[in-house]
C-alpha cells in the first residue's frame, strides 16, 4: 500500500512522487488542491516545454487552489469573479472518496475558456458528486493559456520548438503526473477518462489524437468541442508575427523580458486584429482563434480529426456531443439579411441555410444564424469525430443537450456551457441559478445526465446504444430525456462535403 496517513481533525497526508502533501476532508471527500505537477514556467522556462518539478521533502499544504494561468478577465457566466493568476500556474487538484488503494475510475477534467481564460478551481467543476455518487476520483488542472501557452516561436530556434503547443504539453505533463500518482489517492492509473468542455473538449480530442497519449487515455468525453480547433503552421506563424509586433519585440528573447501585463495586452491586440479574417482557417476550412495549439510539428503531427480518421485513439471509449443553441452565448446583436448573408458566405453554408429554412419554418434571421454557427463550430465537428470513429468500430456514444435556459427571457436556449452543472450535478453552485433562469429546478435532467456520465466513467455503457453510421443513436437530454435516431438529419446532410 502507498504511504499515506491520517492526521488529526480533517487533514490527510499523501506521499507523492514529488513529495508529501497535506489535504483536507469535507463531506466525506478528501481534497488536495494546488498540487504542482511541473516546475513553474518562469524565467528561462517561459515559452519552453513543462519541466519536472524538483520536489520537496517537508509536507506541503495543498488545501488552497493554485493560481490560474495569466489571463484577461473573461466575464464568463461559469466564473465571473476576478481571477487570481500567476505564471506559477502548473498545478492540479484531486478529490477522492478514499485513500485506500482501491483503484477507482478517474475523471481528469480540462477546463474551457477559448484557451485564454478559466481554471480548474471553478465551482461548476466541483467533483464532489462524482466522488460520492459514483465512487470516482476527480482531477482538475490548470495549464498555460493564450500567448504564454500557444505562441509559435519555433522559427526563432530549436529552444522554442514547443512554444506553439506548450499549453497542450502542460496537459500531457499533468496527465503523466496523474498516472504516476493517482493510485496513492485511491484511483486507478488504467481507468482514466479525460474530459473537458469547449477548449477543454478541443483539448480532449487533441490529446486523444496524440501518439504520446495512446496508453494514457482509456475513455474520453469532449463536451462542445471536437477535433477542428488547431492551427496549421502558417496560421501559427502569422499569430507569432503579429504578437511580436504588438509587443514591440524584435526577437523571442525580448518577449522573455516582457511583463506579463504587457504580454496580455499584446495578446488582446492580436486577437482583435486577426479574428474573423477569411484566410485565418485551418486545413478543414474552419475559422479558428489566435493562440490555439499549432499542429504540423513533432508534438502534434497533424490535425486531430485527420489523426482520428486514421485510427488514432480508437482503443479509447468516447462520449461526445454538443448543445442545441451553443452560440446564443456570444450574441449577434441585430441580425439582418446582410449580416446573415455575410455569415453564409464565410461558412460556405448556402445549402445548410436552405435546409434550416426548410426544417424550421418561421425561424427569425437571428435563429437561423445561431443554428448555422452552432452547427459549424460544434454539432457537425462532433458528428464528424463520431463518424470517423464509427468507421473503425471505436466505441462511441453521442448526446445532444437540449434543455433550454429560462434566463434573459429564454434567449439563451440550450446555450454553450449550460450542460456543465448538469453533468457534474452542480445546479446549486454559485452562478448556476442565473444561468438557468427562474422557475422549477431542472434537477431531474441533471440526475439523468450525471448518472450517464458516472456509468460511462465507470466503464459501462452510458444508457443508450453506441453511435453507428446506420442508426446514429443520440441521447437528447431535456425535460423528457430520450434517445433519437439521427436527430436533425436534414441539416446534417446539408453539411456533407463542406469543410
Amino acid at each position: 500500500m502507498n504511504s499515506q496517513e491520517k492526521t488529526p481533525a480533517d487533514q490527510s497526508i499523501v506521499e507523492t512522487t514529488t513529495g508529501p502533501i497535506i489535504g483536507r476532508q469535507r463531506n466525506g471527500v478528501h481534497l488536495f488542491a494546488g498540487i504542482p505537477y511541473a516546475a513553474p514556467p518562469v524565467g528561462p522556462l517561459r515559452f519552453r516545454p513543462p519541466a519536472p518539478h524538483s520536489g520537496w521533502s517537508e509536507a506541503r499544504e495543498t488545501r488552497r487552489f493554485g493560481a490560474a494561468a495569466p489571463q484577461l478577465q473573461g466575464g464568463g457566466m461559469t466564473d465571473s469573479a476576478p481571477v487570481r493568476w500567476s505564471e506559477d500556474c502548473l498545478t492540479l487538484n484531486v478529490q477522492t472518496p478514499g485513500l485506500d488503494g482501491r483503484k477507482r475510475p478517474v475523471l481528469f477534467w480540462i477546463h474551457g475558456g477559448a484557451y485564454r481564460t478559466g481554471q480548474g478551481a471553478i465551482p461548476w467543476y466541483n467533483g464532489e458528486s462524482f466522488c460520492l455518487r459514483g465512487d470516482i476520483v476527480v482531477v482538475s488542472i490548470n495549464y498555460r493559456l493564450g500567448a504564454l501557452g500557444f505562441t509559435d516561436l519555433a522559427a526563432f530556434g530549436s529552444e522554442f520548438i514547443s512554444s506553439g503547443v506548450n499549453g497542450t504539453l502542460d496537459q500531457i505533463a499533468a496527465l503523466d503526473w496523474t498516472r504516476a500518482n493517482i493510485e496513492r489517492f485511491g484511483g486507478g492509473s488504467e481507468r482514466i477518462t479525460v474530459a473537458g468542455e469547449s477548449a477543454g473538449g478541443f483539448s480532449v480530442t487533441t490529446l486523444l489524437a496524440n501518439p504520446r497519449c495512446q496508453d494514457s487515455i482509456h475513455a474520453a468525453i469532449p463536451q462542445s468541442g471536437a477535433g477542428q480547433h488547431t492551427l496549421p503552421p502558417r496560421a501559427g506563424s502569422m499569430v507569432a508575427e503579429h504578437f511580436l509586433r504588438a509587443l514591440d519585440a524584435d526577437s523571442p528573447f525580448s518577449v522573455e523580458a516582457a511583463t506579463v501585463e504587457n504580454i496580455l495586452k499584446a495578446q488582446a491586440e492580436v486577437i482583435s486584429e486577426l479574428e474573423g479574417r477569411s484566410d485565418f482557417t485551418n486545413p478543414l476550412g474552419v475559422p479558428v482563434s489566435a493562440f490555439y495549439p499549432v499542429h504540423g510539428n513533432i508534438f502534434i503531427p497533424e490535425s486531430p480529426l485527420d489523426a482520428i480518421r486514421k485510427g488514432m485513439g480508437s482503443n479509447a471509449r468516447m462520449l461526445i456531443g454538443s448543445n442545441q443553441d451553443e452560440t446564443t452565448l456570444w450574441g449577434y446583436g441585430r441580425v439582418d439579411e446582410k449580416k446573415l448573408d455575410a455569415a453564409v458566405s464565410a461558412l460556405h453554408a448556402s445549402r445548410p441555410l436552405a435546409a434550416w429554412r426548410e426544417s424550421t419554418p418561421g425561424a427569425t434571421l437571428e435563429q437561423l444564424l445561431i443554428s448555422l454557427t452552432t452547427d459549424h463550430m460544434f454539432r457537425i465537428p462532433a458528428i464528424r469525430i463520431a463518424e470517423a470513429r464509427a468507421s473503425r468500430a471505436a466505441p462511441t456514444w453521442m448526446y445532444l443537450f437540449a434543455w433550454k435556459s429560462r434566463a434573459f427571457d429564454g434567449r439563451l436556449g440550450a446555450t454553450h456551457a449550460l450542460e456543465i452543472p448538469f453533468a457534474f450535478n452542480n445546479l446549486r453552485q454559485p452562478g448556476v441559478a442565473a444561468f438557468l433562469g427562474a422557475g422549477e429546478s431542472p434537477q431531474h435532467v441533471a440526475d439523468v445526465m450525471h448518472a450517464a456520465w458516472i456509468r460511462f466513467i465507470q466503464g459501462q455503457e452510458p444508457g443508450w446504444a453506441p453511435y453507428t453510421a446506420a442508426e446514429r443513436a443520440t441521447m437528447v437530454f431535456d425535460d423528457a430525456s430520450r434517445t433519437e435516431l439521427d436527430p436533425g438529419r436534414v441539416t446534417r446532410l446539408a453539411w456533407d462535403g463542406l469543410r
